[in-house]
């Protein structure tokens, strides 16, 4: 996981990648000094005019050299969460936001895996009761057979008796 950090960026960027509403330095506490330098090399690329702003088209582009291929609408609400001025395209203040939100998910999601494998000892795809067992007693719970199987049952929504990566990212998801 990136460093948490205050400050990314101690020397306010160009104007041209500052805020169109606050004329402060870039910064994002999820990102490393390094994301946001290369973040701000990607953005620079796509930015053909040298406007500062992107639009949903080479927004696209961005996404796509980053390996992601969002269709046009996906891309348009990407740029509706970000853009704080409803400018219809983003500065590199909203584009780095955005960026950490993708970050952010693929660490969860990266995070999330690794500890689905933690637990499921055989590689079967699913957490059986006995693996559930063996992970949480070498975490030091001596649960009783009771309390896998009440674990199991709240977790195995498809009531098949074990607990798939599915099941494993809905009780890891924040609930509503």
């Amino acid at each position: 996981m990136p460093p948490t950090l205050e400050k990314i960026d101690t020397n306010p960027p160009p104007p041209a990648y500052r805020s169109k509403t606050a004329m402060t330095p870039v910064t994002h506490k999820h990102l490393s000094d390094e994301e946001v330098k290369a973040f701000k090399d990607v953005f620079a690329l796509f930015d053909k005019d040298g406007s500062g702003t992107i639009t949903a088209q080479e927004l696209g582009e961005i996404m796509k050299s980053l390996g992601q291929n969002p269709s046009d609408s996906e891309l348009q609400d990407m740029i509706n969460e970000v853009d704080v001025d409803r400018s219809g395209s983003i500065d590199f203040e909203e584009f780095l936001k955005m960026m950490s939100t993708t970050v952010k998910a693929q660490d969860f999601a990266h995070e999330t895996r690794a500890a689905f494998n933690v637990f499921d000892k055989d590689g079967s795809g699913t957490i059986s009761a006995d693996e559930l067992r063996q992970v949480m007693k070498s975490l030091g719970e001596n649960l009783t057979d009771e309390e896998i199987d009440e674990m199991i049952r709240e977790a195995d929504k498809d009531k098949n008796g074990t607990i798939d990566y599915e099941e494993f990212v809905q009780l890891l998801s924040p609930k509503p």
